[in-house]
């Protein structure tokens, strides 16, 4: 959400940055709604000013015995009362109104953010690692020997639909042993605190996010009114919600690993094969809340944290930095971590790590005191995934798949695993 007084000050530079996204006019709409709230506020005030001098001068008439003022008098204090209430309630109407614009304006985009239409103008900052060469054409995933039995599409989908899966075996111990290694990292290496949250959120925290208004439609709502998360994002960040804290207690770095849940309504027919795209899945998410000076360097920090995960597993990536065509609606600059994927001969994106700046504190009023004193300001969000457990689950899978169809695993798993090294060709751990 926006502060609307910078729009005011300074609506040239509100535009600019809207253009960017390309968008245009927005503070010209975001003006003339604001506008109107304040000249009905300012006419509300001068009516009941009205109201109240006609008030105290109704008494003095009748004292008088001046039936004629008393009753002119009476009848005006009953018309301004009827109109400082309409007034009041036009006004509620254009604030609600402008709340509803400011809410759906998307964030604007950091300096650092390139300028471009669409994944194809995001810049690679970074690699790491070399994609291996194998002696055979590599599979995917899904078509490897050892996970014929252990990642059931079809029982899945019997059970929910199309876009879930059954894991068993080897493939459901590898699983929860990604998410073990990654809480274990971030925890006793990145400093994170471990957090268990919800996946069951009242609406207000969507909207703290996010997530609503926009994208009510790529997510699942119960008839009770509630939203399953996608993604702990929303749980961990509205931790804050409403909170005015110490500015010695920032930064506050969470990390959580949970179900997540996505209609994808958006993605018709993209990554159907496999679990790349599920309905259902887990991540292991990241949060950090700080002090408006520290948000940058802490994007930073947060994008290392999540690349320690890969170069540990010893997969392949790359980083990039999304474009303003790219880039998400509440976000101000984010690094995208794409995976090397030898099955698809190409990088998958498997992690952003975002900065929101204040877009999210405003959303939720979450604040902080400054230490030296002075008024309350907003503290600033940043997230990413430290990482989706699926997709991380399919690039060892794939980087480590060996002619038979067994897989070689990583060493930085094996304490997880019992000291396993392989999948065999048959689905077994050995």
């Amino acid at each position: 959400m926006h502060d609307i007084r910078l729009i005011r000050e300074n609506p040239e530079a509100f535009d600019a940055a809207m253009a960017r996204r390309g968008l245009s006019g927005v503070s010209s709409q975001v003006l003339a709604i604001d506008t109107a709230r304040r000249a009905k506020i300012q006419a509300a005030e001068e009516a009941q000013a009205e109201q109240n001098k006609a008030s105290k001068l109704v008494g003095a008439a009748k004292a008088k015995g001046d039936e004629a003022e008393f009753e002119r008098l009476r009848a005006l204090v009953s018309a301004k009362k009827a109109e400082v209430a309409a007034l009041n309630d036009e006004a509620k109407l254009e604030d609600k109104t402008l709340y509803d614009l400011l809410m759906a304006t998307p964030n604007t985009p950091h300096d650092d953010a390139p300028d471009g239409d669409d994944e194809d103008d995001n810049v690679e900052i970074r690699r790491w690692g070399t994609p291996k060469e194998f002696a055979f054409k590599p599979k995917e995933h899904y078509e490897l020997a050892c996970v014929q039995e252990g990642l059931d599409f079809e029982t899945g989908a019997k059970l929910s639909g199309a876009r879930f899966a059954v894991m068993s075996g080897a493939v459901a111990r590898l699983h929860r042993a990604l998410a073990q290694f990654m809480l274990e990292l971030h925890t006793e290496e990145h400093g994170l605190r471990e957090t268990w949250t919800p996946v069951l959120v009242r609406e207000e925290m969507m909207y703290g996010t996010g997530q609503l208004p926009k994208f009510g439609e790529d997510s699942y709502k119960t008839t009770e009114g509630m939203w399953l998360i996608p993604t702990s994002e929303v749980t961990l960040t509205n931790i804050v919600n409403g909170e005015t804290l110490a500015e010695d207690y920032l930064p506050r770095r969470y990390c959580a690993h949970t179900q997540c849940f996505r209609s994808e309504a958006g993605s018709a027919g993209r990554d159907t094969a496999g679990m790349l795209r599920q309905h259902q899945f887990e991540k292991v998410e990241m949060v950090s809340v700080t002090h408006p000076d520290k948000s940058m360097s802490e994007h930073d920090r947060m994008t290392r944290c999540a690349e320690a995960v890969l170069e540990r597993l010893e997969i392949p990536y790359r980083t990039v930095v999304l474009c303003t065509g790219d880039l998400g609606a509440g976000m101000r600059k984010t690094h995208d971590i794409e995976a090397w994927l030898p099955g698809q001969d190409t990088y998958r994106e498997i992690s952003s790590c975002s900065v929101a700046g204040d877009y999210q504190a405003r959303r939720m009023n979450a604040r902080f005191k400054p230490a030296e004193g002075g008024k309350p300001e907003f503290v600033h969000t940043l997230n990413g995934s430290g990482v989706a457990v699926g997709r991380c689950l399919i690039a060892v899978l794939e980087n480590g798949q060996q002619e038979d169809g067994s897989v070689r695993l990583p060493e930085a798993l094996r304490p997880f695993i019992g000291g396993k090294t392989m999948i065999s060709a048959e689905g077994v751990l050995v």
